[in-house]
C-alpha cells in the first residue's frame, strides 16, 4: 500500500516548537503516550497490520533542504542547531506497539525518549484516519468539485464575517490531498479581497486566513505555521512541580525558551481554577494571549477578560484563539460575542478537513499516559482534566485526587 505520510513536516507546528522546548528543558525525558478512540471504534479486521506497515515506512522519511530553508524562514524562533538535529532525526518504528482484539478495538503506545516519540503523534493519527476512511469507501465516493465548492462557500462566510482563521486539521482529516484542497481554497479565497454585492459593489473581507497547523501546507502555499504547544508539556511539568504550580512553572520555562516568541498559552489542562490563581502579571504581560480548547467559550472569554482587567491589563491588547471543535457558524457566534473586547481568531480542524459530504469524522487522540524525567527515575502517569469532563484523560484514580485537590 503506498504511503501515506511522506514529509517529516506533514505534522502540526507545535511538534517542532514542543520538540525544541523538551531538548532545551528535559532533554533526558522519557515517556509513554496512548491512543484513544472517544468514539470506541471497530476497526475492520487486519487494521493493525496495514498501520503496522505505515509505520515501518517512516523510516524513510526525513527532512529535506526545502523544508529546512522553509522552517528557517517561517520558524524563525527556532535555533540553526536544531534544524542539524532535525536532519539527523530517524523515526524509529520500535518505539510504536500496535495491537487489535478480537473486536476490532485499535491499541496503541509509543514509549522512549520524549524528543524522539513527540515526533510519532500526528503522524499516527493522520494515517490512522486517511487509512480508515479509504478503507470504508469513502474516498471513492469522494466529489471533488462538490466537496471544493462547499469549502469555497465556508471560506466566503467565514472572511466576510471578520474571522482570522486558520486550519488545525490535520489529526482526524480526511485525507491529506483533502486538506491541501482546503488550504488552497481558503488562501484563493483570500487573495480575492472581497466579493461583488448585489449592486456591484466590491466589499473587501474584514476576516483573513493567515495560515495552517500543517508545516507542509503552510511550506506549499507559502503561509505561517500555526501553533505553539500542546497540553503534553504541562501534563509532564505536573509530575515535576504539581498540579497548582505546573502552569507557572512552564509559562516560565516556555518563555525562557523562546524568548518571549511563540506567545500563546494553552491554558486549560488542569482546567481554568489552578491556572488563573497564580496567573501573575509579569506572564500575563509577556504572553501575547491565550487558547480557549475547552469549556463554554463564553464563559471562558469573560474569566479571561476579567483576570486581565483585575492585574491592570487591557484585554483589548491581549489575544484570544478559540480552536474547541469549532464550526465557522459557532466561530462567527464567538467573534460577535467577543466584539472586540479582544483580539480574536479561530482554529478549526475536523469542520474544515473533515466535513466530508457521507462521511463520518473520526474523534482520536493521542496523549501523554506516563513519564519519568531521566531514564533512572521512577515513572509516574500523567493526566488531562480540561474544562470539558469528555476531555479528560488517564489514569481514573489520579484524575479524581487531582480534582479533589482542585476543589472541583
Amino acid at each position: 500500500m503506498r504511503q501515506i505520510v511522506t514529509h517529516i513536516t506533514d505534522t502540526d507546528a507545535y511538534t517542532f516548537s514542543c520538540l525544541y522546548y523538551i531538548l532545551q528543558t528535559y532533554p533526558r525525558a522519557e515517556v509513554e503516550y496512548t491512543f484513544f478512540d472517544r468514539n470506541g471504534t471497530c476497526y475492520p479486521p487486519g487494521f493493525a497490520e496495514l498501520l503496522q506497515e505505515q509505520v515501518d515506512g517512516m523510516r524513510q522519511v526525513v527532512i529535506t533542504d526545502e523544508e529546512v530553508a522553509f522552517m528557517r524562514r517561517k520558524m524563525y524562533y527556532l535555533p540553526l542547531w536544531f534544524f542539524t538535529f532535525l536532519k539527523g532525526y530517524r523515526f524509529s518504528p520500535k518505539e510504536v506497539k500496535i495491537s487489535q482484539d478480537a473486536e476490532g478495538h485499535l491499541s496503541i503506545g509509543v514509549q522512549g525518549k520524549w524528543y524522539s516519540t513527540i515526533m510519532w503523534e500526528m503522524p499516527l493519527l493522520a494515517t490512522i484516519s486517511e487509512l480508515m476512511h479509504e478503507l470504508n469507501g469513502d474516498h471513492e465516493r469522494y466529489d471533488a468539485a462538490l466537496e471544493q465548492q462547499r469549502t469555497r462557500d465556508k471560506a466566503i462566510r467565514a472572511l466576510s464575517n471578520g474571522l482570522v482563521i486558520s486550519d488545525f486539521g490535520v489529526r482526524r482529516r480526511f485525507s491529506l490531498a483533502h486538506q491541501d484542497m482546503v488550504v488552497a481554497t481558503f488562501k484563493q479565497v483570500a487573495q480575492e479581497g472581497g466579493y461583488t454585492d448585489a449592486e456591484g459593489r466590491f466589499v473587501p473581507w474584514t476576516g483573513s486566513f493567515p495560515g495552517t497547523s500543517s508545516v507542509y501546507l503552510a511550506m506549499k502555499y507559502d503561509l505561517t505555521p500555526i501553533g505553539t504547544m500542546s497540553h503534553q508539556i504541562i501534563e509532564f511539568e505536573e509530575n515535576v512541580s504539581g498540579v497548582f504550580e505546573c502552569n507557572f512553572n512552564v509559562m516560565r520555562k516556555f518563555s525562557d525558551v523562546y524568548d518571549g516568541d511563540n506567545g500563546i498559552y494553552l491554558y486549560d489542562c488542569f482546567g481554568d481554577k489552578v491556572f488563573f490563581s497564580n496567573l501573575s502579571k509579569r506572564m500575563a504581560m509577556m504572553y501575547k494571549g491565550l487558547r480557549v480548547d475547552s469549556g463554554s467559550e463564553e464563559e471562558q472569554l469573560e474569566k479571561i477578560i476579567a483576570k486581565y482587567q483585575s492585574l491592570g491589563i487591557d484585554p483589548a491588547s491581549k489575544q484570544v484563539v478559540f480552536s474547541n471543535g469549532l464550526n465557522i457558524d459557532r466561530a462567527i457566534e464567538l467573534h460577535e460575542f467577543t466584539a472586540g473586547r479582544m483580539q480574536d481568531s479561530y482554529g478549526i480542524g475536523t469542520h474544515l478537513t473533515c466535513d466530508v459530504t457521507g462521511c463520518k469524522p473520526m474523534n482520536i487522540v493521542i496523549k501523554l499516559t506516563r513519564s519519568r524525567i531521566t531514564e533512572l527515575r521512577e515513572w509516574h502517569d500523567c493526566v488531562k482534566l480540561s474544562c470539558d469532563k469528555g476531555k479528560t484523560l488517564g489514569n481514573p484514580d489520579k484524575c479524581r485526587y487531582l480534582q479533589m485537590l482542585i476543589g472541583e
